[in-house]
């Protein structure tokens, strides 16, 4: 079983966000780069696996301030050594596919094919409504489910997602949708360059461009990814087509045995082959300590932000792995029973959490739950 921490980018203590716009003080952002980067470091020295962060923009208040989902990425992989650093993830109204596919081939490059990468449809409308790369397209959220704005997202990220995979996985390709077209129609070179027809593909000799294609290939055969944080099963058979991992942090076992045969159940109808495990991954908050009463007392901090950030998105709380190690194994041990576990997502108090609290939980894990699954 492999084990990935997942972090907000939170830039302050409850008190110091509770003054206000946190998000814009530079040297409390660069002391919560310097405390990811220690988080980072111990967890790698630890075993842990993979690293997450999310993709949002103006978070001038500090709650969630990862916003360049490749240089949050590159500063884990700059202070780690066998870590894979999850972007989780570009979001798909706010991104050009073909540039997601180059950005995501260049990080694994440069990782040294240390990168996972999540694809989620987004759902912060603050940010998203001056991101978005199509005007037509707006967030989603309980505030708009099952509506044509759910339903043309959802369409749109269908389409964002073939995209990206294909420009990973294929030397060229012409992509004709609803919403882009690859290259675009009758587009012909205004000038003769020899070096197209000579020395690459997709480009006849009148300069006319059939097909185009990302600059590098990823380093990894098969870029791992995952879809973002969802209870959804409509989305878990959406990613079976591509062997992508719903990350799912839902308490509820029957749900989850439910969603691992939707996913398996879609896989075999698409022939897509899969080991036991792999269809989706499971988690919760993590607070790890050596008693239950010193587990709470940090996850107070936690419990604060989410009921103060995430609530108010439609955010319900999630599986809590709050206690002692015994605890925590023993709800593992209780999940892994019910479903086949491959990959496990610990969301940690990262900023909220003075950092030497913070790394005491993620090293008494490493040391005392994970050898019981390895």
């Amino acid at each position: 079983m492999k084990f990935n921490l997942f972090v907000y980018c939170t830039v302050g203590r409850r008190q110091e966000l509770e003054a206000g716009m946190a998000g814009k003080d530079a040297e409390r952002y660069r002391r919560m780069l310097a405390e990811l980067a220690e988080t980072v470091s111990l967890a790698d020295e630890l075993g842990y696996f993979g690293f997450g962060h999310p993709e949002h923009h103006l978070q001038i208040e500090g709650m969630e301030a990862s916003n360049d989902p490749c240089l949050m990425s590159m500063w884990i992989g700059s202070h780690s050594k066998n870590l894979r650093a999850i972007p989780c993830g570009f979001v798909s109204t706010t991104n050009n596919p073909l540039v997601t596919a180059e950005k995501i081939a260049t990080l694994d490059c440069m990782l040294g094919g240390r990168l996972g990468v999540g694809m989620v449809r987004g759902y912060q409308a603050r940010w998203l409504d001056n991101f978005r790369i199509q005007p037509q397209l707006q967030a989603v959220g309980p505030w708009n489910a099952k509506t044509q704005i759910d339903e043309d997202n959802r369409e749109y990220f269908a389409e964002f997602v073939e995209i990206v995979v294909r420009a990973l996985r294929e030397d060229t390709f012409q992509h004709r949708g609803k919403y882009w077209n690859f290259p675009s129609p009758g587009f012909k070179n205004p000038h003769e360059h020899p070096v197209y027809t000579r020395y690459g593909q997709g480009v006849s000799d009148d300069m006319s461009v059939a097909e185009v294609g990302i600059a590098p290939r990823p380093l990894q055969q098969e870029i791992p990814l995952y879809g973002g944080f969802s209870h959804s099963l409509r989305s878990a058979k959406f990613w079976a087509r591509y062997k992508g991992k719903p990350i799912v942090l839902a308490n509820n076992t029957d749900f989850l045995q439910l969603l691992w045969q939707e996913w398996g159940t879609e896989a075999q109808r698409l022939g897509v082959d899969y080991r036991p495990g792999e269809q989706a991954c499971w988690g919760g908050i993590m607070v790890c300590a050596p008693t239950r009463s010193q587990a709470q007392d940090w996850y107070n901090e936690m419990a604060w932000l989410w009921d103060t950030w995430m609530k108010p998105f439609g955010q319900g709380v999630p599986e809590l792995l709050v206690g002692t190690p015994d605890d925590i194994k023993s709800r593992i041990e209780t999940v892994s029973k019910a479903i086949p576990l491959d990959e496990v997502f610990l969301l940690i108090p990262q900023g909220i959490l003075e950092p030497e609290k913070l790394n005491a939980s993620v090293e008494l894990f490493a040391r005392e739950v994970m050898p019981a699954f390895q």
